[in-house]
């Protein structure tokens, strides 16, 4: 990966688009998405139309070839916004599924699916996570055997973001179920083909308007071209990609984080207590002085990391770091903003409320924060 030179005026003109459009495309619509528990499909074709999707996707297959720094905006943006659900469908499109197959996809693959995922008519999911594995991924229960020229695919996934809508899932299957983690491979498969179901769209607490969904793949046959990079490296291309996830998950924290103290802090300001402001009452300067100290601390090291990974140097420990410091910083800031909006707070008026609901997630998704501990942890002490 070779680090470019970021243009600050060039990249402040595309965070100025991407306001407009989500002005004119997302703000109206939002709301009444929440209620519906659901995003509208067109609305990724839509995205595409905008210039919203993979913007850092090779321009030969149909992307603006941008730096990594613009992606990672345009997420951060949305959050900010107060947009958590499609923050989180749009990194996992974005941000995780289009590199997989920029990365290690050949050249017939990226030529199939990239275009399409640029324009929004292919909606890409990642499917790693199983009812009995979650984060061990070792664990994984779902086979692809080898059957003439085409793998046979069973199992289960669930919690997949994008799941209702996909298009094109990368799932990771074991090829030799003996092997373990070396046993992994990955395949980009073609959700129109028989055998392959989704479940229900998943009530969940936050994030209302993202699609979660359970998948099920029964005796599906994939043509051996599905297979993503190598037979038996799943894993090691699961670790590789990793780090950009949990990048992108901590740059989202810090983004939702600074929504929630400028929509705070303006609420301070119009709201009276005591016969004061209550931006003007001492527990009020104390707990915003705390939280803007928390977020620029994090915003800070999130930064750095951005810089490193288009440098090419962000190692896996590092981006869990990332991950886990920014994640936990955005809920104790939603949860500290919403305490001084007292009981509007706790209301479905303010939005706040959806910052702090929001905001839970990300500290399971990507992998846990105790899993962030893990992985920091053997980089220190070893196993």
């Amino acid at each position: 990966m070779n680090a470019a030179v970021i243009d600050q005026e060039e990249l402040e003109l595309f965070r100025e688009m991407v306001l407009r459009a989500l002005e004119r495309e997302v703000a109206p619509h939002y709301e009444q998405w929440e209620k519906d528990e659901i995003t509208p499909r067109e609305l990724w074709r839509t995205l595409g139309e905008a210039g919203l999707l993979c913007v850092d996707a090779p321009e030969a297959h149909g992307g603006c070839g941008v730096p990594f720094e613009y992606s990672v905006m345009l997420v951060t943006e949305m959050a900010r916004l107060g947009y958590g659900a499609l923050a989180t469908n749009v990194m996992v499109h974005s941000d995780i599924v289009a590199p997989y197959i920029a990365h290690i996809g050949n050249d017939e693959q990226k030529d199939r699916w990239l275009p399409g995922m640029v324009s929004g008519d292919v909606v890409g999911a990642i499917a790693m996570t199983e009812p009995g594995a979650g984060s061990d991924l070792a664990a994984l229960r779902t086979t692809a055997v080898l059957d003439g020229d085409e793998y046979v695919i069973n199992g289960s996934k669930t919690f997949i973001t994008n799941g209702q809508h996909a298009d094109m899932v990368i799932v990771a299957a074991k090829t030799d179920p003996a092997a373990g983690a070396k046993g992994v491979s990955l395949f980009l498969v073609d959700t129109t083909l028989p055998g392959y179901a989704k479940g229900r769209n998943l009530e969940k607490i936050g994030q209302h308007s993202g699609d979660t969904s359970e998948l099920f793949f029964e005796n599906m046959r994939v043509p051996k071209s599905a297979l993503l990079g190598e037979e038996g490296k799943g894993f090691m291309y699961l670790m590789q990609e990793l780090a950009r996830e949990r990048l992108v998950i901590g740059a989202i924290g810090v983004g939702a984080a600074r929504g929630s103290l400028d929509m705070t802090i303006q609420y301070a300001d119009e709201r009276t207590l005591f016969g004061q402001k209550l931006k003007e009452l001492q527990n009020t300067r104390f707990r915003i002085a705390e939280m803007e100290t928390d977020y620029r601390v994090n915003k800070a090291f999130v930064d750095q990391c951005i810089a490193e990974y288009s440098r090419g140097e962000l190692d896996a420990a590092t981006a869990s770091m990332a991950k886990y410091t920014a994640t936990e910083m955005q809920c104790r800031v939603a949860d500290g903003c919403l305490q001084l909006f007292g009981g509007y707070g706790y209301t479905t008026e303010y939005p706040i409320s959806r910052a702090f609901i929001d905001a839970r997630v990300q500290r399971i998704y990507g992998g846990t924060s105790e899993v962030m501990k893990e992985v920091i942890a053997r980089s220190v002490l070893g196993r």
